[in-house]
């Protein structure tokens, strides 16, 4: 066994284990999924067809496969390669990761089994943040208000999925909602969104989130963005060997030796005021198949706002009417999608100040009824012929 184990992390040092894609190129493409997971591979191939997704790349699932053969630890190329992956990013952005002047690069973080799995790590956004960064970040888009709500979200994400500051027994909430919900009552006396708070409000929830860390975990939170970045990675790769992870594996036969994989990818920001948005639709209506572009989006918000219930998203079809552009690039893209994957496809984008970007696409689950629907329209568009459908 240990002889395995050796050869393999031979074998690792020399592979490529970063696939990058932004500006037009990718390394990876969409047949690629046992190596890239599934969200890695599609980003990859939405990149190759011109669509307008942030640069970033995928730590392939070998190393996930390594890191279990390898008492949790990384093939030797693997730090080399990702600081290649980081500054693609930085080149195409024209940000530095880490900046204390300018506008600093920041990233997500998400895993990417090769399909998508309950259990698995969520979501980290903003990734690269900290006391001096948020500052510089402040300044270059001359908006307090959002430099410092990123810094809060990015505190809370990294806060409970990677230092695991999450709800003991007997307590009924997140401890950091907890936090919130306290500060809330004491300035405002009650209950108000999330988006009336204000700049001040945020920095001062940063300072009250970063005490709770150091008093659930006796560490401070890490300001050094490589550790930041490494660290994610890290929760990524344990999430698969996690309980709900584990048992839904058994109970459909996926094999643990396939891993998953990390995607890292440049932020773009939904949250930066009236002009910018987040939205999930699917290319079709996934209940009864009519033909219509069908989902949800909210104004001034990052992706997790849409799907946390915090706020009450709007219908993805009023989209049009607050923002035209970015709906007709919406509608464009949806075509193209249809037309390239052959299927109904399950999208999530950022507006940010009227640009579209792409996150992610992945075939739509749908009911019986809307599938034979699909097949028939699809068919009758010319998209599919009926040996597919």
């Amino acid at each position: 066994m240990a002889k395995k184990t050796q050869s393999h992390s031979k074998t690792t040092k020399s592979t490529k284990v970063v696939y990058t894609w932004g500006d037009g190129k990718a390394d990876g493409n969409g047949s690629m999924k046992a190596l890239l997971g599934g969200k890695g591979a599609n980003l990859a191939e939405m990149t190759r067809i011109g669509l307008p997704v942030p640069p970033g790349f995928t730590v392939t699932t070998e190393v996930c496969t390594y890191y279990y053969a390898n008492k949790r630890t990384y093939p030797a190329s693997l730090q080399a390669q990702m600081e290649a992956g980081v500054a693609n990013m930085e080149k195409i952005m024209g940000t530095k990761f880490g900046a204390t002047s300018g506008m600093p690069l920041l990233v997500a973080v998400r895993s990417g089994a090769r399909d998508s799995m309950p259990g698995m790590m969520d979501t980290i956004l903003n990734l690269g943040l900290n006391d001096q960064s948020v500052v510089a970040l402040e300044k270059a888009t001359n908006n307090a208000r959002f430099a410092w709500d990123c810094y809060r979200r990015f505190i809370q994400m990294y806060g409970d999925v990677v230092l695991g500051v999450q709800k003991r027994e007997g307590e009924d909430h997140e401890p950091f909602e907890t936090v919130i919900e306290e500060f809330k009552h004491e300035k405002y006396d009650g209950d108000v969104e999330d988006s009336a708070l204000t700049a001040g409000d945020q920095q001062e929830l940063v300072k009250r989130f970063k005490a709770l860390v150091k008093e659930r975990t006796g560490r401070v939170f890490p300001n050094d963005p490589w550790e930041q970045l490494r660290g994610a990675a890290g929760a990524v790769f344990s999430s698969w060997m996690n309980d709900r992870a584990i048992v839904y594996r058994r109970k459909y036969n996926i094999p643990a030796e396939w891993g998953t994989a990390v995607n890292v990818q440049a932020m773009v920001f939904g949250n930066t005021g009236s002009k910018s948005g987040s939205g999930v639709a699917f290319t079709r209506n996934p209940a009864n198949g009519v033909d219509e572009f069908y989902g949800e989006f909210l104004i001034n918000a990052q992706g997790e706002d849409v799907v946390a219930g915090v706020r009450t998203p709007e219908p993805v079809s009023k989209l049009k009417a607050v923002m035209p552009e970015s709906f007709a690039q919406l509608m464009k893209v949806r075509q193209t999608l249809e037309k390239h994957f052959k299927d109904v496809q399950d999208i999530e984008f950022t507006v940010q100040e009227g640009k579209l970007y792409m996150l992610q696409t992945r075939n739509g689950k749908r009911t019986a009824a809307a599938a034979l629907k699909f097949a028939a329209d699809m068919v009758k568009e010319k998209l599919i012929d009926w040996e597919t459908a």
